[in-house]
């Protein structure tokens, strides 16, 4: 299906006992939504037969939102509670700058030619109301708000431009880390895992169609917005200043292997270079400060016990597209004694 010709929608995973919820079709005003079990049961059962449910919900749609339910965001899992797979990118430049500065890294000398990528966790995915647990805040917890797509079916060999015919989803996310962790990690040769615990979403997946203007290039052009504690931390645009699109992304993933539908691909954290936009992530706020002669003292601390985060996108007449992450960290008593 061209995304030219998708049906606008918008979908969420409402909690009914079971692992992977129930699918309902949400107004576009998300006050209200329609379970559709007759259509697919779940998100994952839509994705796998896309190019037929997808038609079928516009219909449902179509015929009007008078004798729906009221749409709770409260009531919502993540839009795919698990994922057959999640990768997550780094296509913002200026973050990648910041983040290899942090680490004392040069940036690959391949990174504008070939994106990079690493696979995560998605056995469990996060409600966007759910806390963010660690076993310490002395892992330097870290929040990073990121936008990605959830594909159909992409085969072998795609090219950028046959991938976009592969983005049925656009969500927001917040990809969740603990820094203390990486370097060490990273290090060893072989990638992230125990610096990367699992990854929270907000409760709606919304078709590229109904982003309308806003989705343009392979990209989501708005502001994301990120409050820590209630105050403004930062607002960086999504379609600004990235070297590679999803359609490039997806179509990099695809090289050597098919993605099956229901794959989860993010473009890492949206990152601005005017310092007025802030930070996604506490790191590259940090990053920057010390770039300004911060004394470490007194830059930004990581999260700790009670610490509130919230990532929303708002349209540009105010309205949220996604719904909201509102997370509070929780630290864990059971300790392990983490290797320095």
């Amino acid at each position: 299906m061209s995304i030219t010709l998708a049906p606008q929608l918008r979908l969420a995973s409402r909690e009914n006992g079971r692992r992977d919820g129930e699918l309902v079709l949400v107004s576009p005003d998300l006050s209200r939504c329609i379970a559709v079990p007759a259509i697919a049961h779940t998100l994952q059962e839509a994705l796998d037969n896309w190019s037929t449910v997808a038609p079928q919900l516009m219909q449902v749609a179509a015929n009007g939102w008078s004798a729906a339910e009221p749409f709770k965001v409260s009531s919502c899992l993540a839009p795919l509670p698990r994922a057959y797979q999640w990768v997550d990118g780094s296509v913002y430049r200026h973050h990648a700058k910041l983040m290899y500065q942090w680490r004392n890294e040069p940036i690959p000398p391949q990174y504008e030619e070939k994106p990079l990528v690493y696979q995560g966790g998605s056995d469990v995915m996060l409600k966007a109301t759910a806390p963010i647990e660690a076993t310490g805040d002395e892992l330097d917890i870290d929040f990073e708000a990121e936008i990605a797509v959830i594909t159909t079916d992409v085969p072998i060999g795609v090219t950028p431009e046959q991938a976009l015919d592969c983005i049925a989803l656009v969500v927001l996310l917040n990809d969740v880390s603990l820094r203390r962790l990486i370097p060490g990690e990273l290090a060893r040769g072989f990638g992230f895992y125990q610096s990367k615990p699992a990854t929270s979403f907000a409760p709606l997946a919304v078709t590229p169609a109904a982003l309308g203007a806003n989705w343009r290039d392979a990209m989501l052009h708005l502001p994301v917005r990120v409050n820590l504690n209630g105050k403004w931390f930062g607002a960086p645009d999504a379609g600004h200043d990235t070297a590679f699109n999803f359609g490039q992304l997806i179509a990099h993933l695809a090289c050597t292997r098919a993605l099956a539908a229901g794959t989860i691909v993010g473009a890492g954290t949206i990152s601005n270079a005017d310092p007025a936009s802030g930070s996604a992530c506490i790191t590259e706020a940090r990053v920057r400060q010390a770039l300004q002669g911060v004394d470490e003292s007194r830059r930004q601390p990581y999260l700790t016990q009670g610490d509130q985060v919230r990532i929303e996108v708002l349209d540009t007449n105010g309205h949220s597209v996604f719904g909201a992450i509102v997370q509070q960290v929780a630290i864990l008593q059971n300790n392990p004694q983490w290797p320095g």
